[in-house]
Order: structure tokens, then sequence, then C-alpha cells
């Protein structure tokens, strides 16, 4: 059924979508069952998908095939997904999404060091896959963009952010961490994603870092503080809702 549901699926975006508008994402994982779970959620996104049964195969992928993203499984046959992503990234440099059962620190911030963009644990929510798919995407584009929500203005061009047209000061750091909690919009981002990926993963920080500059760029957002809310026992979200005309 699942095969039948991919098929039509990539029928109809190879229809909607000329190919030069849609993203190409490599899959790489020993297990089909979740390629195929992965490739489905993808397909009704709009984006192209190639898949790997394992790193071997994946990094010869590559060599022939330029692709805009990676989800690269850890513990495969032959190659695993640690040593995969170093051979791809003296190939090319291509965005990656690590995919593990394993949740242990230290093996996050190995792939970190190997320069991944995120790390997702099994088992995993296919919708939260696709938003991270996005966020990376999103900040992975060389192009500035500029953001609006409501008052609030952060002009990527000119580095600054306005509310109701008037200038707020930033430290370097707040506006990094509000950029970030923007491109993630409406994504529940944990206090260690914030440190590794505002502070670098070789930052000796702990929890209450995160919770301080988070507080004071409240402080600084005013009226639109609440638009950074908490999430019990995993960290922020930037959680804002289109409004419908």
């Amino acid at each position: 059924m699942i095969q039948v549901f991919i098929f039509f699926s990539q029928f109809y975006y190879n229809m909607l979508y000329e190919v030069g508008d849609i993203l190409k994402i490599l899959v790489c994982d020993d297990e089909e069952l979740i390629r195929d779970v992965i490739k489905e959620y993808l397909l009704l996104e709009g984006y192209e998908v190639k898949e790997a049964e394992d790193g071997r195969i994946a990094i010869n992928l590559i060599k022939e095939e330029d692709f805009d993203l990676i989800i690269m499984d850890i513990m495969m046959p032959k190659l695993d997904g640690y040593q995969s992503v170093k051979e791809i990234k003296k190939i090319k440099d291509i965005p990656v999404l690590m995919l593990s059962a394993r949740a242990e620190e230290f093996d996050k911030l190995l792939g970190f060091e190997l320069g991944i963009d995120d790390y997702v644990t099994k088992p995993f929510s296919p919708k939260e896959l696709v938003a991270r798919i996005k966020a990376i995407t999103k900040r992975n584009d060389k192009t500035v963009k500029n953001y609006q929500f409501g008052g609030l203005i952060l002009d990527d061009t000119a580095h600054e952010v306005t509310i109701e047209g008037e200038l707020i000061n930033l430290t370097p750091k707040e506006y990094e961490l509000l950029k970030y909690f923007i491109e993630n919009k409406n994504i529940a981002l944990s206090r260690e994603q914030l440190l590794t990926n505002i502070w670098g993963y070789d930052f000796y920080g702990d929890d209450r870092t995160v919770d301080t500059h988070v507080k004071t760029l409240r402080n600084n957002l005013g009226k639109y503080r609440d638009l950074i809310t908490t999430i019990r026992k995993i960290g922020y979200k930037f959680e804002y809702k289109e409004k419908n005309n």
C-alpha cells in the first residue's frame, strides 16, 4: 500500500513542479520501512527523494548527483553514519540531518563535530522531521531574508530588529537567538539544541545560559515577548500563527 501511495505521490509532484523547483533529498537508512515512511512524507511536501541502504551507496550517489540535504542513519552495515558523513564532507558540502536510536550526548556531539546540521532520535515524528528539514534548508539558503510578524521585523540585510518602526538594541547573541527561533518557527527547540547552534557544540555553559538570554530577549521584545513560549521540560518555541484574510 505504501509503495502504491509513493508511486502516485511522485507522479503527482512530477506533474505539479518543474525539476528545478524541487529540493532533492537523499535518505540513507538500512531499514526499508523507515526509508518508505520518510519518503512518503517528503513526497507529500514536494521533495524529490533518492534512497540508499548503506553509507557506501550514499557516497556513490553523491559523487554522481547533487543533493540539497541528506538524512543519514548512524547504525548501518558496511559503513556507519559517522564515517559516511566524514567521507561525504570531503566530496561536497551538503547539509546533513542525522537519524539514530542513540540518544547519548556523546553521539550527538560527535555528529556536530563532523559538521551535521541536526540530530533526531528514533522513534521520531515524521511531521517533526519534515519541519526540521524545512528549517535546515532555510538556514542554508544563502539568500538574505527579512521576517515580519505584525509590527516585529527582523531585517537580516541591515542586521537589525524593529518594533513598530523603532530600532531595538539587541546583543549579537540575542539577535542570533531571535533569528534562530524565527527560522525554526513553530518547532519546539531544546536548550541543548540552542546551546549547540548558537554557542557551538564545544561551549561549556549550561541551560542557565539559554534561559538568561531568552529572558533578556523577551524583555527587549516588549509586547511581542509572548511569541517565545516555554515548552515544559524541553525548552522554547517561537510560536506564530498566520492570520487568514
